[in-house]
């Protein structure tokens, strides 16, 4: 593979770790975008239970907090990012409602129907769109909802070189109507979907990565794997700027059936 097809997972986890937990988001969002998925959400209150998959650092978890009842479970796999994440939670006086914990979420540490709302923000790639819907709706209690950020596809043709891109990087990546119907699949009944706006990758993702970028390459001037990670990130981002029009992060908001 050359470097002009590498995608984030060709890299060595512990350089990920480092890079990403300088930031306060590991993938495009907003606090307006999860603010506006959740009200899609109701019937929670003080006895809910939430699980926030792959919560990275923790900023959409947190907005979470601030804005519903219960307790919050935030899970990822990388340590850093989930001490990270308790300790921003302590400075908010939400440690009582938030646990951040290691885990994987291809075997989560839950109950049968145990959860009234799973959140997943830019991190069901990992374990695919179609197998998260479905490993993932076990641990749901009956009319437990979804909801999650996955790569689509927002016009039917794309250029070659974007669609190459993804689909070196994420096959799954689809239309919005095929996620739809896969969704419904999977045992949901789809409440709303709508596609998260360009800042959310360009002011929210991309541009507080410069300055990481540079901190990290400091301190990494000798290794030429940190130097093709910040590289593979600028390249990244530079497909976004010049084709956004064809793909972007839909949130897709579902019930369980």
């Amino acid at each position: 593979m050359n470097k002009d097809n590498q995608t984030i997972h060709d890299f060595d986890y512990s350089l990920i770790c480092e890079y990403f937990s300088s930031t306060d988001r590991q993938g495009p969002g907003s606090e307006e975008t999860t603010l506006r998925a959740l009200s899609f959400i109701d019937d929670l209150d003080n006895h809910s239970t939430i699980a926030d998959l792959g919560c990275g650092t923790g900023t959409p978890t947190i907005t979470l907090a601030q804005h519903t009842l219960g307790k919050i479970t935030a899970l990822d796999l990388f340590p850093a990012f989930i001490n990270r994440l308790n300790e921003r939670c302590r400075a908010k006086h939400l440690e009582q409602r938030v646990n951040g914990i290691v885990g994987d979420m291809r075997n989560l540490p839950f109950d049968k129907s145990s959860l009234d709302l799973i959140w997943s923000e830019g991190a069901i790639y990992n374990i695919g769109f179609r197998r998260g819907l479905a490993e993932w709706r076990r641990f749901l209690k009956p009319n437990g909802f979804i909801a999650v950020t996955d790569a689509t596809w927002l016009k039917q043709e794309q250029p070659a070189e974007i669609k190459d891109f993804w689909n070196e990087a994420y096959p799954e990546i689809d239309t919005l109507e095929n996620k739809v119907s896969q969704m419904e699949a999977a045992g949901y009944t789809v409440i709303a979907t709508f596609t998260l706006p360009s800042h959310c990758w360009i002011d929210n993702y991309y541009s507080p990565q410069r300055i990481i970028q540079q901190n990290f390459l400091k301190r990494h001037s000798d290794n030429p794997a940190a130097v093709d990670l910040v590289e593979n990130q600028r390249r990244e981002a530079e497909l976004y700027l010049r084709y956004q029009h064809y793909y972007g992060y839909v949130f897709y908001i579902g019930r369980k059936c």
